[in-house]
């Protein structure tokens, strides 16, 4: 049973310019049965906190889903900060690194998965499941990994277990089956390293580090009695509080467990004769030698051990589900009639209709050369269509949005008019010819009045040169792309804003979403390029950039003026004119939006800055 707790704001401000209409039309939306919405919001015109005041008046259980993590990371730090009472929580995937096993056939070459987790995020995730299990007023803010496979929420659940030291009804646990609980959990005893998902044992009481807590547990039992439940800090082992009682959830999110083992194994063996008769039918001997060899040592250690190296792709049998029936993912363990908000849906959807494509390809791959079963085509992402039907309710959040949040629209709302009075920027073409020299005396121009530049790239070659010419004319310089890792992207960002350095340098990642009101420039290189990067779409959110400062503008530097570039400077002119006359009739001076001093995320994560 979940407790019932209300969503609550906490913030000085108030709804102003668009948002009063938009908040009101997308819970009335809401509350009449809408089920695709629309919020078309220019830059600046605070969707965040439209949204955030929809989650409070609707009440439900919020899923947001943004296209990358340093995206997801802002939006997650806006809605703590906006919802410091409530469950705020933050879900991402949780590699440094990840490497799928794959097979490439035109070099006969096996690739093995490999992996390194990152224990924070894990731990974060696991508070997630927690949390949706536990309490109503929970948003989570997701990259799309929150739709990839996990253990179903009735398995995370049911492993669990409560302890009380007052077990008025509640199942009374000895020393022993604690520990023995504990194992059936996954946890490990290590009475040396005290780790998330460890526990140790000294005398009368028994250490526990959960999976999605920052604080450890500790049981002190006299004889077979829990005595006391404390949670202590898990390295000065200093008391924190004393508790009642203490949900203790499975150190791991893919929960399996004797029963499900033992139901799976005959399931597999038969499904594997079935393969090897397929196999060795099509005069692949080789092949089916290699599926009986690998899928007999899985069955062997999943017998002895209870687990096994890709034991996900084993979750059809597990989880007892119909071949072709779509795994359980996050969106699972949320409440009936929970709201979804996808993020600069423009860019999301379109990553959401690719996931189930690229996964299937891989496995085929492996399945045809004999390393998987075919069972391994079950344990995937859905499919675009699975995850819209699935999702009942669904606002489509963007500056630009595409085809398909236009078309399926059943509630469009629009904001154009920032609470700040602010008008979108000014827009400059400059020929491409000796950029560079150009782009040096607007950088020097804007730096001086004390404000940022953003520069746009084209490559991730091109970025890290234009950084070094700059920083070699004594001029503040980061780069920032896709190959810097999650957590250090946002440090890097909120080294920005605290002034650290001057100029921004960035490809695709500086596109969407990133609030920066100290940028008044951004430079866009090769702005008349074709493809995506440089779609009339994708310059609007470039040139939005610098849409929450006064003198924000734009300069686009391109040989030739394209449909693209007259497209956004076109919805640009339309939009200053919207809100040029609101200013007027409504007495507004324009100003910067004035933001606090940034967060580091990993500080909001309880990670050490040395690491």
């Amino acid at each position: 049973m979940r407790k019932s707790i209300d969503f609550q704001i906490q913030s000085s401000m108030e709804p102003m310019g668009d948002q009063p209409q938009a908040i009101e039309k997308l819970v009335m939306g809401v509350e009449n049965g809408k089920s695709r919405l629309l919020l078309k919001g220019a830059t600046g015109t605070g969707k965040t906190f439209t949204i955030a005041n929809v989650i409070q008046q609707l009440n439900r259980q919020t899923l947001i889903i943004a296209h990358n993590k340093t995206l997801v990371a802002q939006l997650w730090s806006e809605l703590k900060e906006l919802f410091p009472n409530n469950a705020v929580e933050y879900f991402v995937s949780y590699y440094d690194y990840y490497q799928p096993e794959a097979y490439v056939p035109h070099k006969d070459l096996f690739i093995e998965k490999d992996s390194k987790i990152n224990s924070e995020i894990e731990r974060m995730r696991h508070s997630v499941m927690a949390s949706l299990l536990k309490r109503t007023d929970v948003i989570v803010v997701a990259s799309i990994s929150c739709l990839y496979p996990m253990s179903a929420p009735e398995d995370f659940n049911s492993t669990s277990f409560v302890l009380s030291v007052k077990p008025d009804g509640y199942f009374v646990y000895t020393y022993e089956q604690v520990i023995k609980h504990l194992i059936d959990n996954q946890y490990k005893r290590n009475d040396i390293e005290f780790e998330p998902g460890t526990f140790r044992i000294r005398g009368g009481s028994i250490d526990i580090y959960p999976m999605g807590k920052q604080e450890a547990i500790r049981l002190q039992f006299f004889g077979d009695e829990l005595e006391e439940i404390l949670t202590i800090h898990p390295v000065t082992e200093e008391i924190v509080d004393s508790l009642e009682e203490v949900h203790i959830f499975a150190a791991t999110s893919f929960i399996t467990t004797t029963k499900q083992i033992e139901t799976a194994l005959p399931l597999i063996e038969k499904d594997l004769v079935e393969q090897l008769k397929f196999l060795r039918g099509l005069g692949k001997f080789h092949e089916a030698e290699r599926l009986e060899q690998r899928t007999l040592y899985d069955l062997e250690l999943l017998k002895n051990t209870g687990h096994c190296m890709g034991i996900e792709n084993y979750s059809l049998y597990m989880q007892n589900r119909e071949k072709g029936s779509r795994c359980f993912n996050l969106t699972d363990y949320f409440e009936d009639g929970y709201l979804t908000v996808v993020d600069e849906s423009h860019v999301t959807l379109p990553q959401l209709h690719a996931m189930y494509a690229g996964d299937q390809s891989r496995k085929k791959n492996l399945i045809d050369y004999g390393y998987r079963l075919p069972s391994s085509l079950d344990n995937r992402p859905p499919k675009f269509e699975e995850f819209m039907n699935n999702t009942k309710c669904m606002v489509s959040m963007s500056a630009t949005p595409g085809k398909h949040e236009v078309d399926s629209k059943e509630v469009f709302v629009e904001q154009v008019i920032r609470p700040t009075g602010l008008i979108d920027p000014v827009i400059e073409v400059k020929s491409s010819e000796n950029y560079f020299e150009t782009l040096i005396n607007e950088i020097k121009n804007t730096i001086s009045r004390n404000e940022k530049v953003l520069v746009i790239a084209l490559t991730k070659k091109q970025a890290e040169e234009i950084t070094k010419e700059i920083n070699n004319l004594q001029i503040k310089a980061e780069y920032l792309h896709s190959e810097v890792e999650n957590i250090e992207r946002s440090e890097i960002i909120r080294d920005f804003r605290m002034g650290n350095f001057d100029v921004l340098v960035g490809i695709n990642l500086l596109r969407e979403g990133l609030d920066l009101p100290e940028v008044s420039l951004v430079a866009v290189i090769g702005a008349d390029q074709r493809g995506f990067l440089r779609s009339k779409s994708a310059l609007l959110q470039l040139i939005g950039r610098a849409a929450r400062n006064i003198n924000g503008r734009a300069l686009l530097f391109a040989d030739s003026i394209k449909d693209n570039i007259e497209g956004a400077i076109e919805e640009t002119e339309r939009r200053r004119e919207i809100q040029k006359q609101y200013n007027k009739d409504n007495n507004i001076v324009p100003k910067t939006i004035i933001k606090k001093e940034p967060v580091s995320l990993k500080n909001l994560l309880g990670i050490a800055e040395e690491l």
